[in-house]
């Protein structure tokens, strides 16, 4: 019997700017997460554990942050000679009109849809590679056909505050898990409701894109974000469904969030868990040395990832893979990020240090109540300097 071809597609282009000098030289799904994985492991091992193994990743800004780490699907068990992962990026032809580089989601899919009519996928799961979940797609597949949708979009409740960044939907019935959606408005400016997208998608093939050539072929200009077109004419013909989400689920979209998530990650009953027995968060292994703690260290409430030298304080924190706190440094409600260094006397508060910085001796950075302070990748913050709350180092140009 032939197999299902549910094609899963992860959006993985996006330069994620919010994140700052997070994603200045790596796609935001690159960006490391948790002291050992990346952003896109996430919809990686959703794909994974849901026996999705037809993923195609599309990329374009600094694609290469992100293919080193895929390598080749291996992670995910995604090697195969028959489907498995195929990563798609930017192309130059002489003969196509869907060359260059993508203006946005719908526009990163008008460019593959020859080669999705091609593959003839039987439901096409989009997802984005920048929120820390699980999700067992698969059941969001059998939702959308049991219910004949054109789409189904997972939705989630967010804080009212925060949902302007959000694709926001009304439904028919409130108390409906899998309610009609009867409007959406992307990411308004005065959002009517608290029910946001969280950007999983399943599609019915031809109706995204049959209405994906439309607009590439009559608006050109329109052919920038699902959100933009493609999601409201959906639901404007009354077969969009929502598949309500009430798990763990966050947008690390800002510096303030992807901080906060890693929080999330730390205490006797976490939030969330990397390591879940039954549905763990797969990623690529780096062979690396085990922790040390020395004896002058005092470790509290933690995660240590594998090759971490730890000689000082470090408190509700997350050190990632090879990094190193020097002895009398302290560190508390930070993430440090692989291959970062405390030298001895510095004193961090709510930071992030990204990959290969180095603080120097005695120097402050942030403060206990303060705003999330970045520091760089590859900066060395000199010794006795004070970074305030909230800063960027070096600051942004």
């Amino acid at each position: 019997m032939a197999r299902d071809r549910v094609l899963a597609v992860v959006l993985a282009g996006g330069k994620g700017s919010r994140l700052q000098a997070l994603t200045q030289r790596r796609a935001k799904p690159a960006v490391p997460y948790g002291g050992t994985h990346r952003l896109i492991d996430f919809a990686l091992s959703n794909c994974a554990h849901s026996g999705i193994d037809n993923v195609w990743v599309i990329q374009q800004y600094n694609p290469e942050s992100i293919t080193d780490h895929l390598a080749g699907g291996r992670p995910w068990d995604l090697d195969r000679t028959q489907g498995g992962l195929l990563t798609l990026h930017p192309r130059q032809t002489d003969t196509d009109d869907r060359e260059g580089f993508a203006q946005g989601t719908a526009h990163s899919l008008w460019q593959q849809v020859p080669l999705l009519r091609e593959f003839d996928p039987s439901a096409i799961v989009v997802v984005s590679a920048d929120a820390v979940y699980r999700l067992d797609y698969q059941q969001v597949v059998a939702d959308h056909r049991a219910h004949d949708a054109e789409v189904t979009m997972v939705t989630t409740q967010v804080e009212p505050d925060d949902a302007s960044r959000y694709g926001i939907v009304e439904v028919a019935d409130s108390n409906d898990p899998h309610s009609v959606i009867t409007s959406y408005a992307y990411k308004p400016e005065h959002p009517t409701s608290t029910v946001a997208t969280n950007e999983v998608f399943v599609f019915s093939p031809d109706p995204l894109l049959d209405l994906l050539d439309d607009l590439g072929a009559d608006q050109p200009g329109d052919q920038d974000d699902l959100g933009h077109h493609i999601l409201p004419r959906l639901v404007a013909r009354g077969r969009a469904r929502q598949w309500r989400f009430d798990g763990y689920w966050r947008d690390v979209g800002t510096v303030q969030a992807y901080w906060r998530s890693h929080q999330d990650l730390l205490g006797d009953e976490p939030a969330f868990c990397l390591r879940e027995r039954d549905w763990p968060i797969l990623t690529r292994g780096d062979l690396c040395a085990p922790v040390r703690v020395g004896a002058s260290a005092q470790v509290e409430t933690c995660l240590l990832a594998s090759g971490a030298v730890v000689n000082g304080t470090v408190r509700h924190s997350v050190v990632g893979r090879g990094a190193t706190v020097h002895p009398g440094a302290v560190v508390e409600q930070c993430v440090l990020l692989p291959g970062s260094v405390v030298e001895p006397g510095a004193v961090l508060h709510r930071a992030i240090v990204d990959e290969q910085a180095r603080i120097g001796s005695g120097a402050r950075i942030g403060a206990p109540d303060g705003e999330i302070t970045l520091i760089a990748s590859n900066t060395h913050v000199p010794a006795k300097a004070h970074i305030k709350p909230g800063q960027q180092y070096p600051a942004a140009e």
